[in-house]
């Protein structure tokens, strides 16, 4: 298992020169200003991805419940720009792959069990005298 993780991490960076070096042959300073502009979306990505957080978690908490969701989408797009800041085509292929796998959608409140949904609040109407 240490021999085949050790594989992939060194396999993975030569992969990305062998490739980089074989499109820079064919299209020249194209691929820099790919790589460039990967790495920029890269950026802009994590920046997303953490107010991106913030806000599902806030939904998510107003509505009453803790969505591992939202920890899973963020942590999809943060794997992405971290693959599109690497430099390379392969590790862009594998952040677009990430990016467009389908996202699980919450299921609204009202489409849950009667079990799960939230219980209104018991009022008990009444007056109040405070005797000194």
């Amino acid at each position: 298992m240490r021999l085949l993780l050790l594989a992939i991490l060194l396999g993975f960076p030569v992969l990305e020169i062998v490739v980089l070096a074989r499109l820079a042959d064919a299209h020249g300073w194209w691929v820099l200003g790919w790589v460039v502009f990967a790495a920029m979306a890269g950026v802009a990505l994590l920046k997303e991805a953490r107010f991106a957080l913030v806000a599902r978690l806030g939904a998510a908490l107003a509505a009453g419940q803790f969505s591992i969701a939202a920890f899973v989408d963020s942590a999809r797009t943060v794997l992405a720009g971290l693959f599109l800041i690497f430099p390379g085509i392969v590790s862009d292929f594998l952040a677009l792959t990430l990016l467009l796998l389908p996202r699980r959608v919450p299921e609204p409140v009202h489409a849950r069990s009667h079990a799960h949904a939230r219980r209104p609040a018991t009022v008990i109407d009444g007056q109040f005298h405070r005797e000194h």
